[in-house]
């Protein structure tokens, strides 16, 4: 029976016969015939008797036919394909019987980490490769401090062999240059592992195997060039050209007793702690597993040296010797203390799963990155009694990890949440004072594949800070937008990044001068210097530096200040270790990061301290710095000290250097993704030559044509204008000669270069008015140079006509005589070589178009080529005498007064 829809949609048509079906929708059965529209939407239909041929000719059963087919009709099956599903929360499974659908499970919208679930595994962008296995490592604290390498200016500096001398034990293929990311799973690329490195030919091989597809990895290429001596490539940030610095992978099949030794070639930076006695991280798996020994800094010979340049960009090399302390062993190798995105989320979930801790500190989601990994927002403070209470308290913000490869921020991190979710008297005050917004890991992306400085939008997030491009930059945007609404709410006490420094020692920080409110001169660096008082050994308030660059406008810091929180810094952890104090010439641990963050708790409970005896004490410290400061920075200029003991005219910023921080200019702009969109519609344009380069070619083409140009004076009653035969004397069209404008730009219409250049002149003092017409000119001479000399002339009635036909590098004077005679009478056989469209007599006339006189001039015609008359006829036609014309043009050049051009 048919169905009345289909009747309706064609009721002169009779559908084909079909065989009974039956249809069933989520278990429910529905009479045979049914319509459609009657049943559920979940339906799952038999197969039907195909049309014949003779019913497929005609064209409406065509398209039904494919129509129905399109919706699980004539397909000789009782299941719809999944890809024509347009729903993706339908699933099919076929040992619950044939055509059943359910419904997904609903996924986690945010995946914050509970004691009931396991950890949100990383997403990985589809072109890396990912082994399975899990790299966790112990927490240990060397019981003696580590000293820095002394070097003894002997450390070898090997050259670099390459793959041409050597053999490639380790690659991973590289991203293609000028590829951006597209999409990411879990596991990264699909389909199996492959195998970078070499196979061991036996037991007696010695031949070291590399490994750094995991979690923070980045060694691309490994090169063996002596037996015990390999060269390595690191990999560049994806998506970019630059940024090699940290460096993290694994080594298999070593020997014991025997001096390796390894160079990375690739590195960018010209100066690096590595040269002031930094040694790199040896973490030994089977002294884990044994002794209990974790990270230590191992390393011999060790050096940083420039050593090639590619592509206009200078490498350095970093070469160190090592001898591994067991035979067949899983040894890994670090810049420093990796800190993952699963480390995070391991401590994140112990935190998430202690009763008391979970009480006071409450985990988010601030948003997804780029390839969809979760950036934590925690919110930490004391559960108020009243809201008037919640009201008035402040707010700090802290963040960490923007660079990705800066694992010292994580560290720092670390130690303030330990602090801040103890049961510490102090901890609990803090918590009731204030309300701490923190973000451990606002570049979850760049911390997964590994990268130094960018996100997977190839750029520099802590230059972009001010981008409008929330789906390009998304963990900066809502870290943004989130502080905006806590500004809204309450009074932001303080702001801090967490970063890391790869050419200074000790700890510092990053502030921003307070210039507006001289009530608040200098309290900006009350803070750091509270921080240098209660870490003697570890911060250095002499190497923080407060003066605000254009250069890092786009940075957190400078943001923030801007947005309203005076107390905004950066703060700076060596990669290497201190200076100062007890801990002088030795490597920082992971455990004295982790103090600096108890000691950043510390000084903001002093900070705040209602008794105002230690910030008034700070403040007169650092007025009087100040004043030495000052008072070197006028001896060396040669100046004195003023009479009044002030110095007011030297700013806070010219007493200090820069930040000396990274140069990121080049990761600044669009998103590696919208380049190619952007080159589109801003391509590089061709660079016009100068108005002196020009004057040059001129030159150089009238000496080779041999042809020079004379001038005569001009007599009285006569006025000069450039003479358009100076361009090596050949004749040039008038329309060209107006496209170029003052500057000498080519391109503009002549209309568009006339009218700018009319705006932008200035009438000219000695202005004559001639006897006889309405108009004014203007005799106007750039002093002291060889430059073009025009008319310019002024009219009232109409628009301007041309200032100025053309341009030359030696003008040559042209007569020209204002008369006023009967209008001339043309030949009837005399026939124009061509007409000008615009008004250009009635604009020499002083005359509006369209209002003749008797008197008046009609030259109808004007010069199609500079150097001729302004109406030229053929040969053989007789040209108009002096009497003839209202304005007459003779030239100089090569010919007589009196001849007409």
């Amino acid at each position: 029976m048919a169905c009345d829809s289909s009747a309706a949609l064609a009721p002169h048509r009779q559908l084909p016969a079909e065989q009974p079906r039956t249809e069933r929708a989520l278990g429910s059965h529905s009479p045979i015939g049914q319509c459609p529209s009657e049943l559920s939407p979940l339906l799952v239909m038999s197969p039907a008797q195909e049309p014949t041929p003779e019913l497929l000719a005609d064209p409406y059963e065509s398209f039904m036919h494919h129509h129905l087919q399109y919706y699980g009709y004539f397909r000789g099956s009782l299941m719809l394909k999944a890809a024509l599903l347009k729903s993706k929360q339908l699933l099919f499974n076929h040992l619950e019987g044939p055509g059943v659908p359910r419904l997904r499970e609903p996924r986690g919208l945010f995946a914050v980490p509970t004691s009931r679930g396991p950890l949100q595994a990383p997403r990985w962008p589809v072109e890396c490769e990912v082994i399975k296995e899990q790299i966790q490592h112990i927490e240990w604290v060397p019981p003696e401090p580590e000293p820095f390498y002394q070097p003894t200016g002997n450390e070898p500096a090997p050259l670099i062999v390459g793959e041409e001398k050597g053999t490639v034990v380790y690659h991973i293929k590289p991203v293609a240059k000028g590829s951006y990311f597209t999409c990411s799973r879990v596991g990264g690329a699909r389909g199996p592992i492959t195998s970078p490195a070499i196979s061991l030919e036996g037991p007696e091989d010695t031949t070291l195997l590399f490994e750094s597809r995991f979690e923070s990895g980045n060694l691309q290429k490994a090169v063996r060039v002596g037996p015990y001596e390999y060269e390595l490539t690191l990999r560049m940030d994806l998506y970019t050209s630059k940024h090699t610095q940290w460096f993290y992978f694994r080594v298999r099949n070593t020997r014991k007793g025997i001096t390796y030794r390894f160079s990375i070639v690739n590195l960018m930076k010209p100066k690096s702690l590595y040269s002031m006695g930094m040694k790199p991280l040896l973490y030994s798996q089977r002294d884990a597993q044994t002794r209990g020994v974790g990270w230590r800094r191992e390393g011999g010979d060790i050096r940083y040296y420039r050593c090639s340049s590619e592509e206009g960009q200078a490498m350095y090399c970093l070469t160190w010797t090592v001898c591994f302390p067991h035979d067949h062993d899983t040894c890994y190798f670090a810049h420093f203390y990796p800190y993952t995105f699963s480390d995070l989320q391991r401590y994140l979930l112990a935190v998430a799963s202690d009763p008391v801790r979970s009480q006071y500190c409450k985990l988010r989601v601030l948003c997804s990155s780029l390839a969809g990994n979760t950036v934590y927002l925690l919110t930490i403070t004391s559960p108020s009694q009243n809201p008037t209470a919640t009201a008035a308290k402040k707010a700090v913000v802290l963040s960490a990890r923007v660079h990705p490869g800066e694992t010292n921020g994580s560290w720092v991190m670390r130690g303030f949440l330990d602090f801040i979710l103890s049961d510490s008297p102090d901890a609990q005050l803090l918590r009731e004072l204030f309300i701490f917004k923190v973000v451990p890991m606002l570049n979850p992306d760049g911390v997964i594949v590994g990268n130094y400085r960018c996100s997977l939008a190839g750029r520099d997030l802590n230059r972009n800070y001010q981008t409008v491009l929330k789906e390009s930059f998304p963990c900066i945007w809502h870290t943004r937008r989130m502080i905006q609404r806590v500004l809204e709410e309450r009074e932001v006490l303080l702001y801090c990044d967490f970063h890391g420094h790869s050419r200074k020692n000790n700890v510092f920080m990053y502030g921003c001068n307070n210039k507006s409110t001289p009530a608040q001169r200098l309290h900006e660096r009350i803070f750091p210097l509270m921080l240098s008082k209660n870490a003697p050994d570890q911060f250095s308030f002499h190497s923080c530096k407060f003066k605000v660059q254009k250069s890092k406008e786009g940075t957190g810091r400078i943001v923030m200040w801007r947005m309203g929180i005076p107390n905004s810094y950066t703060m700076e952890s060596t990669f290497s270790g201190s200076t100062l104090g007890r801990k002088s010439d030795s490597h920082f641990t992971s455990e004295d990061l982790k103090s600096l963050g108890y000691h950043i708790c510390d000084t903001l409970l002093d900070f705040c301290d209602p008794d105002r005896s230690k910030f008034l004490q700070c403040l007169s410290e650092l007025q009087e710095l100040l004043q030495q400061q000052i008072h070197r920075k006028l001896k060396d200029l040669g100046r004195g000290q003023d009479s009044d003991g002030a110095w007011s005219d030297i700013s806070l910023s010219d007493i200090e250097s820069s930040t000396s921080g990274s140069n990121s200019s080049q990761s600044d702009g669009l998103p590696a993704h919208l380049l190619s969109v952007a080159e589109k519609f801003h391509q590089k344009k061709k660079r016009l030559r100068t108005r002196k380069e020009r004057n040059e070619l001129r030159q150089k083409y009238a000496s080779s044509q041999g042809v020079t140009c004379q001038e005569k004076t001009p007599v009285a009653g006569e006025r000069r204008l450039g003479s358009p035969t100076c361009r090596t004397h050949q004749p040039v069209s008038a329309a060209a000669l107006c496209m170029e404008d003052s500057c000498g730009k080519q391109g503009k219409t002549p209309e568009a270069g006339l009218i700018s250049d009319l705006q932008r002149r200035e009438p000219n003092a000695s202005q004559e008015e001639q006897p006889g017409l309405g108009a004014k000119w203007s005799w106007h001479t750039l002093h002291g140079r060889k430059e073009e000399r025009l008319w310019e002339r002024k009219c009232h009635q109409h628009s301007p006509g041309p200032e100025r036909l053309w341009k030359a590098q030696q003008p040559q004077p042209l007569l020209i005589t204002m008369l006023t005679p009967p209008q001339p009478q043309r030949p009837a056989d005399a026939l124009p070589i061509r007409e000008h469209l615009l008004p250009f007599h009635f604009q020499l006339d002083g005359e509006p178009h369209g209002s003749q006189h008797a008197g008046s001039s009609t030259l109808a015609h004007s010069a199609s080529t500079v150097g001729t008359s302004p109406c030229r006829y053929r040969a053989g036609a007789r040209a108009p005498s002096p009497s003839q014309g209202s304005l007459l043009w003779r030239g100089l050049c090569g010919g007589a007064p009196s001849s007409p051009l």
